[in-house]
This record gives C-alpha cells, structure tokens and sequence, in this order.
C-alpha cells in the first residue's frame, strides 16, 4: 500500500517513554503513523494514539505541562477518532488512586481507576478477553489473547448513554475481579492491554481501528 492510501495516525509524543513500538506496530497495520507532538498534525490527523505507561499522575502531568489535554478534548469535541492505550486509557476517566494519591484525570468518562483486587501484582502476561456487543476493535478476533502489563484499572463503568448516542462497547477481563479491557465509545476508544505488544492479535485489532478511520488531506 502506498503511504498516501494509508491513515495518517499521529502518536502522541509527550514524554511518556519509549513508545516507537506503538509506531512500528501501526504501520504495520497499514497506517501512515509519525510520533509527533506538533499541534496541528495532531489536531488534523485521521487518528491520534494516546500511549501512556508508568504512573496515572506522571501521566497526567506530562499531559497538561504539554497541553495535550486541550488538544484530546477538541480532536473528541470535533467527532474525531482517539484510540488510548494502558495508562493512556487510565487517564481517559474522572480520576485515579495510586497508592492513596487521587488524581484527575481528563474526565473524558465518569468513575475511577483503581487498584485491581487480585492476590498478585501486577497483572502481567496475556490473557482473554471477552468483547461487547457490536465491537468493531474486535471483530474477527474474539478469542485471541492480549498482552497486559498493569495494577490499576476500570473496574466499572457507570457512563448512561441515552439514544439517539450508540451504546458503548464494553470489553472485560479478570485478574482477581473483572475490569475494563477496552471501551468503544463514538470516537473515543481505548485498550488496557498493549495491542503493540500482542502479535498478530494486537496487529489486527490496530487494523480494525484504522478501517473506521476516514483519510483527510493536510
């Protein structure tokens, strides 16, 4: 596939560590994918991933000393498409605890990230997973495993959506207790899971992700 065909994808660059693996993986999947923290590629992409690893509030604060908290918010107000990945997910919600530290998070979904209640931490390793109705992140892989590598997570999801919105697409997982593996609302998804590190399994879910994205011209 030639470049121009593909999905311009602007990976968020806003010092969340080594996130060139997200890059490689979307481009495997067929997108044209730049690590970026130039503010127009940003707002004007097709997509924009938002990786995020370490802790909710370092997160949080690269976010706003960047100024990509504002920029999120216009690309969702605008109707265009945000995929977050593990911590980059985390803070997609009101707030977070870590370690009795509640911080706010972009608020972009009601309720909180919490630790997970399991005998151990971190949930490490591949695991299942069990899709919502009318996935689309998922569709054809339903069954794969996935690679996590976190503590924290949504354990609920309390967001009431009133027609004519679609309904969300929930997908869980368990380590001691059930949480949220990945949200489908509108423009707006995220994963817990790592889909750069998942092999064929995380590359299609990325392809799924890109076959909704519409290609615009800069």
């Amino acid at each position: 596939m030639d470049t121009t065909d593909r999905p311009l994808v602007a990976v968020l660059d806003y010092g969340s560590g080594n996130v060139h693996s997200a890059v490689k993986a979307l481009v495997a999947a067929g997108a044209d994918a730049r690590l970026t923290a130039d503010r127009g590629l940003v707002r004007e992409a097709d997509g924009l991933v938002v990786p995020g690893v370490g802790a909710f509030r370092a997160v949080m604060d690269a976010l706003r000393a960047s100024r990509a908290d504002e920029l999120i918010d216009r690309r969702l107000a605008g109707g265009r498409p945000v995929l977050g990945i593990c911590v980059g997910m985390q803070v997609l919600f009101e707030h977070g605890v870590e370690r009795g530290v509640d911080t706010e998070g972009l608020g972009e979904w009601p309720g909180a990230v919490t630790e997970l209640d399991a005998p151990v931490l971190p949930h490490m390793g591949w695991n299942t997973v069990e899709p919502g109705e009318g996935s689309v992140l998922f569709r054809g892989i339903e069954q794969e495993r996935f690679y996590f590598v976190h503590s924290y997570a949504a354990r609920s999801w309390t967001l009431d959506v009133m027609p004519p919105f679609p309904t969300p697409a929930l997908t869980w997982s368990r380590h001691g207790g059930p949480f949220l593996a990945a949200v489908e609302n509108g423009p707006l998804s995220a994963t817990q899971f790592h889909p750069e590190k998942s092999g064929e399994a995380g590359i299609r879910l990325l392809s799924n992700w890109l076959g909704a994205l519409r290609p615009t011209t800069l």
